[in-house]
């Protein structure tokens, strides 16, 4: 995650924590806790803005009735945490940091605000659902700490969260800056991480400047052909792990629900999909960091994964993991002072000769080779599709780098 704010630039650190028992159990408190403020919250709002939509805009009304006011977080803190606490169904919500639970309500907010705006057609990318209740056995947890929570990092390199106690942190890199708040996160294989949010200097991971270029052809038997002619092998991490995949998930299933063992024998199928998630998402850091380190100018395409994960690729397609890994070559780039263009999704990158730009037509998926009618050259398709994504970058970079010469005034123009 990365966010600009002027001379400066959000980024979060994550490691690795391990809990002890007795802070599992805190820990697990503070989870119930937000989610029971998540609960009463949505509780008040969600029946007051389905009865507002129902009665259309205040100008042009669709039903008759009242327009039900729908609280803020701030309202809702002094209804749903001070004064709840002294009630004795929610007593237990002095387990909690009470900055937990006021950001719990904020992270409300935001999502409504998601949501209304990506149906308004403000938001870009797929609509958003609005936010649901959260249930106890939901299988990842998290729990944000803000500076009012007054976390701190102690001497020995623990973590000191309130009400959990002082964490054991596996610190892999130095934080730049101290950090304006912290995540407790568990996921579904019951391990535990702290991600912090901390301020950085953008000047301090630019790269200095090199030359050369490169065009990535994304692919699946070969996980990508570059414009230079070297291939990326295709790890194909949920194909070798299918094996163990199915042999977990059949003990998963063999087990009684609700039981204890079936709870140990779900979390031993988490873990096995974590391994091969975590194993994937290192790859796609090794790469895009070579490749954004070593390149200028990084062009790669658009991949349509949702459209290819509809057929019978789709498995194969979820296991390259394209859109992760463009993702990090663009955030990557834009760090080090680098440029990434996405070619456009239509690109003919596959039916077009790099050599002569004569365009041949579709071919399937079988034909690896072919050549060209036109300058008579044979291709290896992908090789040739990561020259012409090459091609194709280095044109859309340089119509957006040249400015538009202002518009020549007719002889009628008034002047200012």
């Amino acid at each position: 995650m990365t966010d600009s704010y002027g001379d400066h630039t959000q980024l979060r650190y994550q490691y690795r924590a391990y809990l002890t028992p007795g802070q599992g159990i805190s820990a697990a408190r503070v989870f119930g806790c937000r989610r029971v403020v998540w609960n009463d919250a949505l509780a008040i709002t969600k029946p007051r803005k389905t009865s507002n939509k129902r009665l259309g805009s205040p100008k042009h009304r669709l039903a008759q009735g009242p327009y039900w006011a729908v609280p803020k977080a701030a309202e809702l803190g002094k209804l749903l945490i001070t004064a709840a606490k002294k009630n004795p169904e929610r007593a237990f919500l002095a387990n909690a940091p009470v900055g937990v639970l006021q950001q719990t309500l904020r992270d409300l907010d935001a999502a409504w605000k998601a949501h209304e705006e990506s149906k308004a057609g403000k938001r870009s990318g797929p609509k958003i659902e609005p936010p649901r209740r959260k249930s106890r056995k939901d299988n990842r947890q998290t729990a944000r700490f803000t500076l009012s929570d007054r976390f701190k990092i102690t001497e020995d390199g623990r973590l000191r969260l309130p009400k959990v106690g002082d964490v054991r942190v596996k610190w892999t890199r130095d934080l730049p800056s101290a950090p304006s708040s912290v995540t407790l996160i568990k996921d579904r294989s019951g391990r535990y991480w702290v991600s912090f949010v901390v301020e950085t200097d953008p000047a301090a991971d630019v790269l200095p400047p090199t030359d050369g270029d490169q065009g990535i052809d994304l692919g699946l038997n070969r996980f990508a052909v570059l414009a230079d002619g070297t291939h990326i092998t295709s790890p194909k991490y949920l194909r070798r792990a299918e094996k163990k995949l199915k042999k977990r998930q059949r003990e998963l299933s063999r087990k009684k629900k609700g039981s204890k063992n079936r709870d140990k024998a779900r979390v031993r199928v988490a873990r096995a999909h974590a391994q091969v998630s975590d194993a994937r998402r290192n790859f796609h850091h090794q790469w895009s960091h070579k490749l954004t380190s070593e390149n200028q100018a990084v062009f790669a395409e658009t991949p349509n994964v949702r459209g290819m994960a509809r057929g019978r690729l789709a498995k194969s397609v979820h296991d390259a993991g394209w859109a992760q890994f463009v993702r990090f070559c663009e955030y990557k780039a834009a760090r080090r002072g680098r440029t990434f263009v996405k070619v456009a999704r239509d690109f003919p990158s596959s039916q077009t000769c790099s050599v002569c730009g004569h365009r041949d037509g579709p071919k399937p998926l079988h034909v690896r080779t072919w050549t060209c009618p036109n300058c008579e050259v044979r291709h290896d398709r992908d090789w040739n599709a990561g020259r012409n994504v090459r091609n194709e970058g280095r044109r859309v970079l340089a119509a957006s780098t040249t400015a538009p010469a202002p518009p020549t005034p007719g002889p009628g123009a008034r002047r200012r």
